[in-house]
Protein backbone atom coordinates (compact mmCIF):
# COMPACT_ATOMS: atom_id res chain seq x y z
CA UNK A 1 0.00 0.00 0.00
CA UNK A 2 1.25 3.47 -0.87
CA UNK A 3 0.30 4.75 2.58
CA UNK A 4 2.12 1.97 4.52
CA UNK A 5 5.81 2.32 5.31
CA UNK A 6 8.52 0.64 7.36
CA UNK A 7 8.47 3.60 9.76
CA UNK A 8 4.94 2.94 11.06
CA UNK A 9 5.09 2.24 14.81
CA UNK A 10 3.12 -0.52 16.55
CA UNK A 11 1.03 2.00 18.53
CA UNK A 12 0.31 3.99 15.39
CA UNK A 13 -0.85 0.88 13.54
CA UNK A 14 -3.00 -0.33 16.46
CA UNK A 15 -4.82 3.00 16.82
CA UNK A 16 -5.42 3.37 13.09
CA UNK A 17 -6.55 -0.24 12.74
CA UNK A 18 -9.06 -0.18 15.60
CA UNK A 19 -10.55 3.17 14.58
CA UNK A 20 -10.85 2.00 10.99
CA UNK A 21 -12.65 -1.21 11.95
CA UNK A 22 -15.15 0.41 14.29
CA UNK A 23 -16.07 3.17 11.85
CA UNK A 24 -16.41 0.73 8.98
CA UNK A 25 -18.88 -1.52 10.83
CA UNK A 26 -21.19 1.32 11.85
CA UNK A 27 -21.48 2.34 8.20
CA UNK A 28 -21.71 -1.07 6.51
CA UNK A 29 -23.28 -3.52 8.98
CA UNK A 30 -26.87 -3.45 7.57
CA UNK A 31 -25.60 -4.81 4.23
CA UNK A 32 -23.60 -7.48 6.04
CA UNK A 33 -26.69 -8.47 8.01
CA UNK A 34 -28.79 -8.82 4.84
CA UNK A 35 -26.05 -10.87 3.15
CA UNK A 36 -25.92 -13.31 6.06
CA UNK A 37 -29.71 -13.70 6.14
CA UNK A 38 -29.77 -14.45 2.41
CA UNK A 39 -27.14 -17.16 2.88
CA UNK A 40 -28.85 -18.79 5.86
CA UNK A 41 -32.37 -19.06 4.44
CA UNK A 42 -33.66 -22.33 3.02
CA UNK A 43 -33.20 -22.67 -0.74
CA UNK A 44 -36.28 -24.89 -1.12
CA UNK A 45 -38.59 -22.52 0.78
CA UNK A 46 -36.83 -19.12 0.86
CA UNK A 47 -38.11 -16.57 3.33
CA UNK A 48 -36.90 -13.57 1.30
CA UNK A 49 -37.24 -12.80 -2.41
CA UNK A 50 -34.18 -10.56 -2.44
CA UNK A 51 -32.06 -8.01 -0.59
CA UNK A 52 -34.75 -5.32 -0.46
CA UNK A 53 -37.37 -7.80 0.77
CA UNK A 54 -35.02 -9.06 3.49
CA UNK A 55 -34.39 -5.51 4.72
CA UNK A 56 -38.11 -4.68 4.53
CA UNK A 57 -39.18 -7.73 6.53
CA UNK A 58 -36.48 -7.14 9.15
CA UNK A 59 -37.48 -3.50 9.67
CA UNK A 60 -41.17 -4.46 9.76
CA UNK A 61 -40.63 -7.06 12.50
CA UNK A 62 -37.80 -5.55 14.52
CA UNK A 63 -37.53 -1.89 13.50
CA UNK A 64 -34.47 -0.29 11.89
CA UNK A 65 -32.41 -1.48 14.87
CA UNK A 66 -33.02 -5.03 13.64
CA UNK A 67 -30.50 -4.41 10.86
CA UNK A 68 -27.89 -3.88 13.59
CA UNK A 69 -28.68 -7.07 15.51
CA UNK A 70 -25.36 -8.50 16.70
CA UNK A 71 -23.46 -5.35 15.68
CA UNK A 72 -22.02 -4.48 19.10
CA UNK A 73 -19.64 -7.40 19.19
CA UNK A 74 -18.86 -6.76 15.52
CA UNK A 75 -17.70 -3.20 16.25
CA UNK A 76 -15.19 -4.43 18.82
CA UNK A 77 -14.34 -7.46 16.70
CA UNK A 78 -13.80 -5.39 13.56
CA UNK A 79 -11.54 -3.05 15.50
CA UNK A 80 -9.45 -6.01 16.65
CA UNK A 81 -9.62 -7.51 13.17
CA UNK A 82 -8.25 -4.36 11.55
CA UNK A 83 -5.58 -4.11 14.26
CA UNK A 84 -4.46 -7.65 13.41
CA UNK A 85 -4.70 -7.10 9.67
CA UNK A 86 -2.74 -3.88 9.44
CA UNK A 87 -0.33 -4.83 12.20
CA UNK A 88 0.51 -8.13 10.52
CA UNK A 89 0.55 -6.63 7.03
CA UNK A 90 2.84 -3.77 8.05
CA UNK A 91 5.23 -6.15 9.81
CA UNK A 92 5.30 -8.84 7.11
CA UNK A 93 5.48 -6.39 4.22
CA UNK A 94 8.49 -4.68 5.82
CA UNK A 95 10.53 -7.78 4.89
CA UNK A 96 9.56 -7.39 1.23
CA UNK A 97 9.41 -3.60 0.99
CA UNK A 98 12.31 -1.58 -0.42
CA UNK A 99 13.63 1.49 1.41
CA UNK A 100 11.75 3.61 -1.12
CA UNK A 101 8.52 1.94 0.02
CA UNK A 102 7.96 -0.08 -3.14
CA UNK A 103 6.89 -3.71 -2.88
CA UNK A 104 6.54 -6.41 -5.54
CA UNK A 105 3.21 -8.01 -6.43
CA UNK A 106 4.40 -11.33 -4.97
CA UNK A 107 5.58 -9.65 -1.77
CA UNK A 108 2.27 -7.81 -1.49
CA UNK A 109 0.33 -11.03 -2.06
CA UNK A 110 2.25 -12.97 0.59
CA UNK A 111 1.96 -10.09 3.06
CA UNK A 112 -1.78 -9.92 2.46
CA UNK A 113 -2.16 -13.67 2.91
CA UNK A 114 -0.25 -13.59 6.20
CA UNK A 115 -2.38 -10.70 7.44
CA UNK A 116 -5.58 -12.54 6.47
CA UNK A 117 -4.61 -15.73 8.29
CA UNK A 118 -3.65 -13.73 11.39
CA UNK A 119 -6.95 -11.83 11.56
CA UNK A 120 -8.96 -15.00 10.88
CA UNK A 121 -7.50 -16.87 13.84
CA UNK A 122 -7.39 -14.05 16.37
CA UNK A 123 -10.53 -12.05 15.61
CA UNK A 124 -12.71 -13.00 12.64
CA UNK A 125 -13.75 -16.58 13.45
CA UNK A 126 -15.14 -16.01 16.97
CA UNK A 127 -16.78 -12.71 16.02
CA UNK A 128 -18.39 -14.15 12.88
CA UNK A 129 -19.62 -17.18 14.84
CA UNK A 130 -21.37 -14.97 17.38
CA UNK A 131 -22.83 -12.68 14.72
CA UNK A 132 -24.14 -15.60 12.67
CA UNK A 133 -25.64 -17.39 15.69
CA UNK A 134 -27.46 -14.24 16.85
CA UNK A 135 -28.74 -13.43 13.35
CA UNK A 136 -29.83 -17.03 12.73
CA UNK A 137 -31.60 -17.12 16.10
CA UNK A 138 -33.55 -13.98 15.24
CA UNK A 139 -34.39 -15.26 11.74
CA UNK A 140 -35.82 -18.53 13.10
CA UNK A 141 -37.59 -16.79 15.98
CA UNK A 142 -36.17 -19.18 18.59
CA UNK A 143 -35.16 -16.32 20.93
CA UNK A 144 -32.32 -18.34 22.41
CA UNK A 145 -30.03 -15.33 22.72
CA UNK A 146 -30.79 -11.90 24.15
CA UNK A 147 -27.82 -10.40 22.35
CA UNK A 148 -24.15 -10.83 21.50
CA UNK A 149 -22.96 -10.94 25.12
CA UNK A 150 -25.57 -13.51 26.06
CA UNK A 151 -24.62 -15.61 23.01
CA UNK A 152 -20.95 -15.65 24.04
CA UNK A 153 -21.77 -16.87 27.54
CA UNK A 154 -24.21 -19.56 26.38
CA UNK A 155 -22.00 -20.85 23.56
CA UNK A 156 -18.96 -21.21 25.84
CA UNK A 157 -21.09 -22.77 28.59
CA UNK A 158 -22.68 -25.39 26.32
CA UNK A 159 -19.88 -26.04 23.82
CA UNK A 160 -16.74 -24.69 25.42
CA UNK A 161 -14.39 -22.13 23.79
CA UNK A 162 -14.16 -24.39 20.72
CA UNK A 163 -17.78 -23.47 20.00
CA UNK A 164 -16.61 -20.00 19.00
CA UNK A 165 -14.31 -21.53 16.39
CA UNK A 166 -16.80 -23.45 14.26
CA UNK A 167 -16.00 -22.79 10.61
CA UNK A 168 -12.41 -21.82 11.44
CA UNK A 169 -10.90 -23.56 8.39
CA UNK A 170 -13.10 -21.90 5.74
CA UNK A 171 -12.64 -18.58 7.56
CA UNK A 172 -8.84 -18.90 7.39
CA UNK A 173 -9.08 -19.84 3.72
CA UNK A 174 -11.45 -16.97 3.02
CA UNK A 175 -9.52 -14.27 4.90
CA UNK A 176 -6.16 -15.47 3.61
CA UNK A 177 -7.46 -15.43 0.04
CA UNK A 178 -9.28 -12.13 0.60
CA UNK A 179 -6.21 -10.21 1.65
CA UNK A 180 -3.87 -12.05 -0.74
CA UNK A 181 -6.11 -10.79 -3.56
CA UNK A 182 -7.14 -7.39 -2.23
CA UNK A 183 -3.76 -5.98 -1.24
CA UNK A 184 -2.08 -6.36 -4.66
CA UNK A 185 -5.34 -5.60 -6.52
CA UNK A 186 -5.80 -2.35 -4.61
CA UNK A 187 -2.20 -1.38 -5.32
CA UNK A 188 -2.63 -2.06 -9.05
CA UNK A 189 -5.95 -0.20 -9.30
CA UNK A 190 -4.48 2.70 -7.32
CA UNK A 191 -1.46 2.91 -9.65
CA UNK A 192 -3.80 3.01 -12.66
CA UNK A 193 -5.96 5.73 -11.11
CA UNK A 194 -3.22 8.15 -9.98
CA UNK A 195 -0.87 7.38 -12.90
CA UNK A 196 2.31 7.78 -10.87
CA UNK A 197 1.32 10.98 -9.04
CA UNK A 198 3.18 10.59 -5.70
CA UNK A 199 1.25 13.48 -4.12
CA UNK A 200 -1.87 11.30 -4.09
CA UNK A 201 -0.39 8.22 -2.40
CA UNK A 202 -2.03 9.07 0.95
CA UNK A 203 -5.31 10.29 -0.54
CA UNK A 204 -8.30 8.66 1.20
CA UNK A 205 -10.47 9.21 -1.90
CA UNK A 206 -8.21 7.56 -4.46
CA UNK A 207 -7.22 4.75 -2.09
CA UNK A 208 -10.89 4.20 -1.28
CA UNK A 209 -11.92 3.94 -4.93
CA UNK A 210 -9.12 1.46 -5.62
CA UNK A 211 -10.14 -0.49 -2.51
CA UNK A 212 -13.78 -0.70 -3.63
CA UNK A 213 -12.72 -2.15 -6.99
CA UNK A 214 -10.42 -4.64 -5.26
CA UNK A 215 -13.24 -5.66 -2.91
CA UNK A 216 -15.61 -6.55 -5.75
CA UNK A 217 -12.86 -8.47 -7.54
CA UNK A 218 -12.14 -10.58 -4.49
CA UNK A 219 -15.77 -11.66 -3.99
CA UNK A 220 -15.77 -14.14 -6.85
CA UNK A 221 -12.69 -15.91 -5.49
CA UNK A 222 -13.91 -16.15 -1.89
CA UNK A 223 -17.71 -16.50 -2.09
CA UNK A 224 -17.71 -20.34 -1.84
CA UNK A 225 -15.65 -20.22 1.38
CA UNK A 226 -17.93 -17.49 2.75
CA UNK A 227 -21.08 -19.55 2.11
CA UNK A 228 -19.62 -22.68 3.74
CA UNK A 229 -18.41 -20.57 6.68
CA UNK A 230 -21.89 -19.13 7.26
CA UNK A 231 -23.47 -22.60 7.19
CA UNK A 232 -20.86 -23.98 9.62
CA UNK A 233 -21.43 -21.12 12.05
CA UNK A 234 -25.24 -21.38 12.08
CA UNK A 235 -27.07 -22.71 15.14
CA UNK A 236 -28.03 -25.97 13.37
CA UNK A 237 -24.56 -26.72 11.95
CA UNK A 238 -23.56 -29.23 14.63
CA UNK A 239 -26.71 -31.25 13.87
CA UNK A 240 -26.43 -31.11 10.09
CA UNK A 241 -22.71 -31.36 9.33
CA UNK A 242 -19.81 -33.37 10.70
CA UNK A 243 -17.28 -30.82 9.48
CA UNK A 244 -16.34 -28.26 6.85
CA UNK A 245 -15.84 -30.75 4.01
CA UNK A 246 -19.08 -32.55 4.88
CA UNK A 247 -20.91 -29.22 4.77
CA UNK A 248 -19.49 -28.38 1.32
CA UNK A 249 -20.30 -31.88 0.05
CA UNK A 250 -23.92 -31.73 1.21
CA UNK A 251 -24.39 -28.23 -0.21
CA UNK A 252 -23.18 -29.47 -3.60
CA UNK A 253 -25.29 -32.65 -3.51
CA UNK A 254 -28.51 -31.09 -2.22
CA UNK A 255 -28.47 -27.61 -3.75
CA UNK A 256 -26.00 -27.66 -6.63
CA UNK A 257 -22.98 -25.43 -7.41
CA UNK A 258 -25.10 -22.27 -7.24
CA UNK A 259 -25.39 -22.75 -3.47
CA UNK A 260 -21.75 -21.68 -3.14
CA UNK A 261 -22.54 -18.31 -4.67
CA UNK A 262 -25.66 -17.45 -2.66
CA UNK A 263 -25.64 -13.81 -1.61
CA UNK A 264 -23.04 -12.81 -4.23
CA UNK A 265 -24.91 -9.64 -5.22
CA UNK A 266 -25.31 -8.22 -1.70
CA UNK A 267 -21.78 -9.32 -0.82
CA UNK A 268 -20.35 -7.54 -3.88
CA UNK A 269 -22.06 -4.33 -2.81
CA UNK A 270 -21.02 -4.90 0.78
CA UNK A 271 -17.39 -5.57 -0.16
CA UNK A 272 -17.23 -2.51 -2.41
CA UNK A 273 -18.41 -0.40 0.53
CA UNK A 274 -16.51 -2.36 3.17
CA UNK A 275 -13.11 -2.54 1.48
CA UNK A 276 -13.49 0.90 -0.04
CA UNK A 277 -14.15 2.37 3.40
CA UNK A 278 -11.20 0.47 4.88
CA UNK A 279 -8.75 1.86 2.34
CA UNK A 280 -10.24 5.35 2.71
CA UNK A 281 -10.53 5.53 6.50
CA UNK A 282 -7.10 4.05 7.30
CA UNK A 283 -5.05 6.68 5.40
CA UNK A 284 -7.44 9.42 6.60
CA UNK A 285 -6.75 8.48 10.22
CA UNK A 286 -3.06 8.16 9.37
CA UNK A 287 -3.03 11.71 8.00
CA UNK A 288 -4.85 12.94 11.11
CA UNK A 289 -2.38 11.28 13.48
CA UNK A 290 0.53 12.75 11.54
CA UNK A 291 -0.84 16.24 12.18
CA UNK A 292 -0.70 15.49 15.92
CA UNK A 293 2.77 14.00 15.61
CA UNK A 294 1.68 10.44 16.49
Amino acid sequence: MAFVSKKDSTLNTVVKGFATGGTMVVLSYPLEYVKTQMQLQSKTAPQYTGMADCAKQTISKHGFAGLYKGASVRVVGAGCQQMCRWGAYTKISSFFREDSGKISVIGNTLSGMGAGVCEAIIAVTPVETIKTRVNDDMRRGTNQYKGSGDAIVKIIKSEGPIGLYRGCLPTILKQGTNQAVRMPLQAQFFAMIVMGDESKKKSPIYNGIAGALAGVGSVFLTQPQDCVKSRMQSEQAKELYSGTLDCAKKMLQNEGPQAFFAGSAPRSIQMAANVGLTFAIYPAISNLLEKFGI
